[in-house]
């Protein structure tokens, strides 16, 4: 058979682990293959016995069904081109709908899926690593092993996909003769990130720390004279985190140690395990922190604060990633949250663009990004764009204009303000000279389209 592996074109650091299987497969069983990111006229004009689309997050939708569609005539029919991974689990029936494609829902985890004589299990086989080498665009993780310890997640959280795709928590799989797999076939790969969404729940979980230490990633572990360094990269549940598996954790070379810290209501029991960590030498942290959910936003700033607090107080280094929450089923990014409205989001997205997408650990970077307390963080945020994302640049002249006539209004003329541009972002000379507010009609003109 003549096989395309098709990536859509979004941005991502992770290799294709579902395509990379699926390239072992076929080549199990002689077929040609060929890998692909997003959309190639000469491919395109080629005819295949069958093409395999990968699908990440659902707010991909109209990149992904853009792709499938491009590739519908590349086939003898558009059952011939299936479709698998996170969204089409989660969007199936409306992906058959569109497009005619078979759609494949949560992991090849049994025999004779696609073709009901052979014996594979495909979520099982080595990964084609050969693959990567076949377009021109760097994975930044294609020099460690991907790999899985545990799968799926005893959790039911409503925010999480997780339970739909990998709807069986399984406790242990054979870590071990992954990596030698690869290691024989490929070489040594430096890192080991282990993509588990609960490892910490394994009542395995010694186990897996033992094969993680026989595999050579013990801590200060080395490679050609550079440190090895293992992730548990989807994060660890803090609650499952006790003082044993710290200490187990802390026998590796893991870096960072991931903890989430979805809401406020779980401080303590956070920061109770970030203390932990730092008892048992693990100074180098990474923070998960969802937002546009269930929070507020000044739930949202308090838990970042709280990391620069503990980073002061414990001396550890905690990068903070900030998660925005969409719908399982969303088909954009346009969600906004009961308690959040579209200039915050966006005015936390325009620093994010600052900050390349984390928070640093020290308190002077934190406040020149986000305020240093809740009062400035809104004042950051409901800035114009522009203000926001060049703040240096515009310090002396614009966004000092900008706060000292936000800082004036009386709290109902601030209240007025943040109604309007809660729902609009910029506007246009004609939007503004229809309020009767001069105060607000100077303040809003700095977000006039020319």
């Amino acid at each position: 058979m003549k096989i395309l592996l098709v990536e859509p074109s979004y941005k991502n650091k992770y290799p294709p682990l579902g395509l990379m299987k699926l390239s072992t497969y076929h080549k199990l069983k002689g077929d040609f293959i060929q890998f692909i990111k997003g959309c190639d006229p000469k491919l395109k004009q080629e005819q295949w016995d069958r093409i395999y689309i990968s699908t990440l997050f659902t707010f991909y939708w109209s990149i992904t069904l853009k792709t499938i569609l491009y590739y519908i005539n590349s086939v003898n029919s558009p059952r011939d081109i299936y479709v698998g991974g996170v969204m089409a689990t989660l969007l199936g029936d409306e992906i058959e709908k569109e497009t005619g494609a078979t759609v494949i829902r949560g992991l090849l985890k049994n025999p004779g899926i696609l073709d009901s004589d052979n014996k594979y299990i495909i979520d099982e086989l080595i990964p084609d690593y050969q693959i990567l080498n076949d377009i021109n665009y760097d994975y930044p993780l294609k020099d460690s092993y991907l790999t899985y310890a545990t799968r799926g997640c005893p959790n039911r959280c409503s925010f999480c996909a997780v339970y739909k795709i990998e709807p069986d928590f399984i406790h242990y799989l054979p870590l071990k003769k992954q990596i030698l797999g690869i290691e024989e076939i490929y070489g040594s790969k430096h890192d080991l990130v282990l993509l588990d969404n609960n490892v910490m729940a394994s009542k395995h979980f010694k186990k897996i720390i033992n094969d993680i230490l026989d595999l050579g990633f013990h801590k200060g572990a080395k490679l050609n004279n550079k440190l090895r360094r293992v992730d548990f990269n989807q994060g660890t549940d803090a609650n499952y985190l006790t003082s044993k598996k710290m200490s187990l954790l802390a026998k590796t070379a893991i870096k960072p140690l991931r903890i989430a810290f979805d809401n406020i209501a779980m401080q303590d029991t956070y920061v109770s395990k970030i203390k932990l960590a730092r008892d048992n030498g693990i100074l180098n942290l990474s923070n998960y922190v969802l937002y546009n959910y269930k929070d507020t936003p000044e739930d949202f700033y308090m838990r970042l604060q709280i990391n620069v607090q503990l980073n002061e107080e414990l001396g550890t280094k905690i990068y903070s990633f900030p998660m925005k929450y969409i719908p399982l089923n969303a088909k954009d990014r346009s969600y906004i949250g009961k308690h959040w409205n579209k200039k915050i989001l966006r005015g936390i997205q325009c620093i994010l663009l600052a900050t390349r997408g984390l928070i640093g650990p020290r308190r002077e970077f934190f406040q020149a990004a986000f305020g240093s307390n809740f009062k400035e963080f809104l004042q950051i945020v409901y800035m114009p764009e522009d203000y926001i994302i060049n703040r240096r640049k515009h310090e002396n002249n614009g966004a000092f204009d900008w706060l000292n006539r936000y800082k004036k209004l009386t709290k109902n003329e601030k209240s007025t303000f943040i109604n309007i541009i809660a729902r609009n972002n910029r506007f246009i000379k004609e939007d503004v000279s229809q309020l009767s507010s001069f105060k607000l009609k100077k303040l809003l003109s700095h977000y006039m389209q020319t």
